[in-house]
């Protein structure tokens, strides 16, 4: 594999071929989606680039096939591939990128992930009134404690920050995600989160290393293994792993439906919120797909 300070150099003369090559950008997903147009041969996976903006010098698909999220006092296990697919404008004249959403708009999937415990872990039952107890009892004696936590963008794709230079020299923030959560449980309704498009949780995610906080030891992530094909114009990052130990998480909001006001502080307490930042943790392990978008409409 070529060194850091070789991948650069070529990454510069790419661009100045109007390519900009991204790597290592995250893991929070993969399951590729069937929307967009077809792409042929060793360009399929990037059907839902959206090269038909003519701003997407760069299209990638991103896999966080393990790892964890951290909020509060409970830890999600990331047991199913999470999506991040789009492309990626490069401003010459800034060196600014920017993120363009995926052509369905499927930029990050919504891949719910089961939630250890479930109800009896992230609600507190003693602060609910008597009717709530009830139904939250009766719930939990029919079996329904089951509670999934699903990623979502909480704003706008071109909201998402890269800087694939830090991705691949390994400093730095890399990669930014503003998200909310979503927790899902009949008694939780269809509304609850963890953030909104008013107050993200925003996870800023690196290849190198943390800082750490009291409550975890520094980490240090990857910036994986690179292989190459087509003269360069398709790249394969494999085993990254991107950290984040320093995003904030508020309160929760709008759980239990019309019970929120009630349910909500329950909810708060069973899961530790809100959690100052340095109180989470984000551990994202994937691969990474990155093509020349001019390669990918000449497969079409």
């Amino acid at each position: 594999m070529p060194s850091a300070s070789g991948f650069v150099a070529k990454h510069r003369r790419m661009l100045a071929a109007g390519l900009a090559l991204i790597v290592s950008l995250t893991a929070l997903g993969i399951v590729l989606s069937s929307g967009g147009d077809p792409a042929n041969g060793d360009y399929a996976p990037f059907a839902d680039c959206p090269v038909r903006n003519p701003a997407t010098d760069v299209c990638i698909v991103a896999q966080t096939e393990s790892g964890k999220l951290i909020i509060g006092k409970k830890t999600i296990s990331i047991t199913k591939t999470i999506t991040l697919q789009g492309g990626i404008h490069q401003d010459e004249a800034s060196g600014k990128q920017e993120f363009i959403g995926a052509h369905d708009g499927d930029t990050l999937s919504r891949t719910p992930q089961a939630i250890p415990g479930g109800l009896l872990e992230i609600v507190d039952p003693k602060l609910l009134s008597k009717a709530l107890q009830v139904q939250f009892h009766g719930l939990i004696d029919q079996g329904a404690t089951q509670v999934m936590a699903t990623v979502e963008l909480a704003a706008p794709a071109k909201s998402i920050r890269v800087s694939t230079q830090n991705l691949i020299e390994a400093k730095g923030i890399g990669l930014s995600l503003p998200v909310r959560v979503r927790l899902s449980n009949p008694f939780l309704g269809g509304g609850c989160y963890i953030g909104s498009s008013a107050h993200p949780i925003v996870i800023r995610l690196t290849t190198g290393a943390t800082d750490g906080s009291p409550l975890h030891k520094p980490g240090k992530g990857k910036p994986g293994h690179a292989t190459f094909k087509d003269d360069y114009n398709l790249i394969t990052i494999n085993a990254d792993t991107l950290l984040s130990d320093s995003f904030a998480a508020p309160r929760v909001e709008g759980c239990g439906g019309s019970h929120a006001a009630a349910v909500d502080p329950a909810v708060d307490a069973g899961l530790g919120l809100p959690a100052a930042a340095g109180q989470s943790e984000a551990i994202l392990n994937g691969d990474l797909l990155d093509a020349n978008a001019p390669a990918v409409r000449a497969s079409r």
